[in-house]
């Protein structure tokens, strides 16, 4: 885990961790406990008729899962933002469709830890930590198997893709979580499940409270 000391810009809470972990869980349960505003970092993927979208040779369909397939730079700049004058905007995207639909308008107060939480939030660790607003990272994790059953729950109630592509690309991400939650931690993020990070962030809710 990274941490940075200025407390006036050091306020991103960066969740990273496989798809299924239960980031989003986390990040509401935080929000709803504290009132910190939530930046969903899988909103700034890419449309999918974007050239630049890397392919899956073992579906024949983008690789959703490349961080290729993510504008992690606009992701960072709209941090900043928010940050700097307590408003951004961020794309709205409907993974179903593979593509932005629209906008929306996320504010923070100046006490606020910003949760910005995804599959690719990793990659924003470094750059965040050298501008001088990273609190800290966390890799989610649990399980893979019990990953695996969330995400594909979720997925299927959420029509994301069909049901063959979900279940398949399901088992690919099982076989890849110890290697992706490995690769997390290289990048600054400390691994950790929801309860943990709930655990950790709480005396910084205490003293801002």
């Amino acid at each position: 885990m990274t941490e940075v000391a200025d407390p006036t810009r050091a306020r991103v809470l960066v969740l990273s961790g496989p798809s299924g972990a239960g980031k989003s869980r986390l990040s509401a349960r935080l929000h709803a406990a504290h009132g910190w505003p939530i930046m969903r970092l899988d909103d700034f993927y890419k449309d999918g008729d974007d050239p630049s979208l890397p392919m899956s040779p073992a579906l024949g369909i983008p690789d959703w899962d490349h961080p290729d397939s993510w504008d992690r730079a606009g992701a960072i700049e709209a941090l900043e933002r928010l940050v700097e004058t307590g408003s951004t905007d961020t794309p709205v995207y409907d993974i179903s469709t593979s593509a932005r639909t629209g906008s929306t308008t996320v504010t923070a107060g100046p006490d606020d830890l910003i949760i910005a939480e995804g599959i690719f939030a990793a990659e924003t660790i470094r750059e965040l930590a050298d501008r001088g607003l990273l609190h800290a990272a966390y890799c989610v994790r649990r399980s893979p198997g019990r990953t695996f059953v969330y995400r594909l729950l979720r997925d299927l109630s959420e029509r994301r893709k069909p049901p063959l592509t979900l279940v398949r690309r399901g088992l690919r991400l099982m076989r890849d979580e110890p290697r992706l939650v490995a690769q997390h931690v290289g990048l600054g993020a400390t691994p950790a499940r929801p309860a943990e990070v709930e655990s950790a962030v709480d005396p910084v809710a205490r003293r801002s409270g």
